[in-house]
């Protein structure tokens, strides 16, 4: 029985190589990585005259880290020593969808809430995944798992929501193709929301349900 243990116990610190138990003593040192993820606007979305605000995304406080979180096994969160990101996943989340739908062309107006600007629509996201899953596989997936909600300004009805998720493979299980699959699933990601939000929006604009009262 005490082999056995023994065997499992090497086993397990082989397939976690690479990463480290939630601590508070960080490196000295830490490799910052920065994924900076761009986007080409779909030919298939619409243009549309109408202005949306991004509200800052929601996440747990251990979600929107700026430690890399990764999941060897499901209920077990650990972090990847000596990396850290340069902003934390909300504010790149935040970022890839502003510099996707301002690049795109295809919206009168988009800006950060409490920019001043009016907007028709309001994005409401919540983070409920960022982070390196090995779903029982021998290398990692970036995965990223968001809810969306736009809401109409006006009348405050929820013109549409949805649950997007993103897994990319990790080329090794070594950090920077870790950190590179993250910006995959951010670009990913990014052109599924920007393109739902300009669909759905446009969708709920020609088919608004008649003022109450």
């Amino acid at each position: 029985m005490m082999r056995a243990r023994h065997l499992l116990a090497a086993g397990l610190a082989i397939v976690l190589a690479g990463c480290s138990i939630l601590s508070d003593k960080p490196k000295s040192t830490s490799t910052i990585y920065a994924p900076d993820p761009r986007v080409q606007a779909d030919a298939n979305w619409p243009r549309v005259d109408w202005q949306l605000v991004l509200a800052p995304p929601n996440a747990a406080r251990i979600v929107d880290s700026l430690r890399i979180a990764v999941r060897p096994t499901p209920g077990e969160l650990q972090v990847y020593r000596g990396a850290q990101w340069a902003r934390t996943p909300s504010d790149m989340l935040q970022d890839t969808l502003l510099r996707t739908l301002e690049d795109s062309g295809r919206i009168a107006g988009v800006a950060r809430q409490g920019s001043g600007m009016a907007g028709d629509f309001r994005l409401v996201l919540d983070i409920r995944r960022f982070e390196a899953d090995y779903a029982q596989a021998a290398i990692p997936s970036a995965t990223i798992e968001v809810s969306a909600k736009l809401l109409n300004v006006s009348d405050q009805r929820v013109a549409a929501s949805r649950v997007f998720v993103q897994a990319q493979p990790a080329a090794t299980t070594a950090v920077p193709d870790v950190a590179h699959a993250f910006e995959q699933s951010l670009q990913n990601i990014g052109h599924d929301i920007a393109g739902w939000t300009l669909t759905s929006g446009e969708s709920y604009r020609r088919n608004r349900p008649p003022a109450q009262g």
